[in-house]
This record gives structure tokens, sequence and C-alpha cells, in this order.
């Protein structure tokens, strides 16, 4: 029965892996409802911020911000919103396939590019094809903080105010539901006037506001705008965080599923080789008592 008990062995430990996935699951189920509170809760800020920086956009035509400015520069920068661990389907894999393709776009158009990377799979993704990584952070746990996140991606913005890079791109996953994430490569700068408009608008009825500025109109509207930026990274933070705990839930649920099928299949695999010596050994004693 030396074929019994290397099944047997197989057994018990696709049994162990099985309780290993069970356990992520339920994990990754708890963890997914403070994720989306999270993020749910970040949007009415970020909705907020976006209308009174499209107001703000109509009722000061003579100021423009340098993020609503558009300039020749022949470089481009990218952040990269991705996971620190894995586990998770198939989601960095898709976000990092929109990434490189928009590479590749900005490539053949003769555009050089730097990228900041979110999370380490982003972070190795970009070292492996030799991206030109000018910040990062990693390590953000499980509630992502503004003021980790500020650093990194200010060293873009910087760059963009000097005019050193002509745009600056969003890629991250947005979460649409518990079974659905959406790989997502956006535009961040220049900013539009007319799109934070119509994203505005898209959020509800909006009013004309006559702003009262102090101590003046270029103050408010620079503080404004990047506070605006930092917003829509943070959103997308928090939004690639409730999808990474959503597929990692998906994934780990079919990996249980899988496992008792292997399970399954192991056992009647079992029977059969068990039932075969039983038949062969009553075969054995059967021919020997013939012959007495």
């Amino acid at each position: 029965m030396a074929a019994g008990k290397e099944i047997r062995g197989k057994i018990k430990s696709v049994e162990n892996t099985k309780k290993i996935t069970k356990a992520m699951e339920m994990v990754a189920a708890s963890k997914m409802r403070k994720a989306q509170q999270r993020m749910h809760a970040a949007r009415p800020y970020s909705e907020k911020v976006r209308n009174i920086a499209a107001n703000l956009g109509k009722a000061n035509p003579e100021y423009v911000h340098p993020f609503m400015q558009k300039n020749d520069a022949k470089s481009a920068g990218m952040i990269v919103v991705t996971t620190d661990k894995g586990l998770c389907g198939g989601l960095n894999t898709n976000v990092l396939r929109g990434v490189t393709t928009k590479l590749r776009e900005l490539q053949s158009a003769g555009v050089s590019t730097q990228a900041v990377a979110i999370g380490n799979k982003g972070l190795g993704f970009l070292g492996r094809i030799g991206a030109k990584v000018v910040s990062h952070v990693t390590q953000l746990g499980d509630t992502p903080h503004l003021d980790k996140l500020i650093g990194p991606v200010k060293v873009l913005l910087d760059a963009y105010t000097r005019g050193e890079v002509s745009a600056v791109y969003l890629s991250y996953t947005k979460f649409i539901n518990t079974m659905k994430q959406e790989p997502v490569v956006e535009q961040l700068l220049p900013l539009s006037a007319a799109k934070m408009q119509a994203e505005a608008q898209a959020s509800g009825p909006q009013h004309d506001w006559d702003y009262i500025y102090e101590p003046d109109a270029q103050s408010v509207i620079d503080d404004l705008l990047v506070r605006y930026v930092e917003a829509l990274v943070y959103q997308a933070v928090a939004e690639n965080m409730a999808s990474e705990q959503s597929a990692r839930m998906v994934a780990m649920k079919a990996a249980t599923d899988n496992a008792g099928s292997v399970i399954g299949e192991l056992k009647l695999v079992y029977n059969k080789t068990r039932q075969a010596a039983i038949t062969k050994e009553l075969s054995e004693i059967v021919a020997g008592a013939a012959a007495v």
C-alpha cells in the first residue's frame, strides 16, 4: 500500500492548504468591508474639492495655475498604484498591462517617462522593465495615510510645475463592486477646466458661486489645486485597496473550492487503489486455497 500512503499524504497536504486559503478568504472579507467604508468616506471630500476647483476656475479666469497649463517637454510622468502583496488574482497584472500599453504609446511618440511607484508589485515591475523610478512608497498597510503619499507624488508635481514633464498619468484599479474591478490609466495633469466642470456636474446639480478670496485669488487657487490633485491620488489608493481585498477574497474562495475538488478526486483514487489491493489479496488467498 505504498501508493495508498502517498495518496493519503497528498490529501493531508491539500487539506492543510484548504485551511489556509479559507482563513485568508475570511480575513480578506473582513478587511474588504473596512476598505470599502474608507473609500466611500473619502469620496465626499474629493467631490467637494472638485466642485470648488471647477467653480474657482471659472470665477477667476485671469489667473491660470501651472497645473492647468500645457508645456512642450519631451517627458511624461506616471504614478503606478499597485498592491504590496500578491494572492489577489489578476488585479496587478491587469493594471500593469495598461501601464505597459501607455508606456509604449509614449515611447513611440518620442516621449521619455519617469515613474512614481506606490506598492511593491509596481516597484518590482518598473525595475524589471528598466523604467526610471524617481520615488516610491511601499508597505502602506491596510490604511492609506496622505502624509506618506504626498512626498513621493510631490516629486512629479514639482517637475510638472517647473515644466520638466508635459503630462502626469495616474494608473490604479477602480472599485466597481465585489466581483468587478476595473484597471484605469487616466491623465492627472494638466488639469482641464472643462473636465473638472463635467465631473462636478455629473455628481449633481451645480450653482455658480461668487467667491471672496483671502488673502488673494492666486494663493487660494494654488493651495486648492494642490489639495485637489492630492485628493485624487489618495482616492485612487483607497479604491485600489478596496479592489485588492475584494480580488483576494474572490481568489481565495476559488482556491478553497478547487482544493475541495482536488481532495474529492484524490479520495476517489485512494479508494480505488485500496479496493484493488484488497481484491488482489483475496484473489491470492482463493488461488492458494484452490491449489491445496
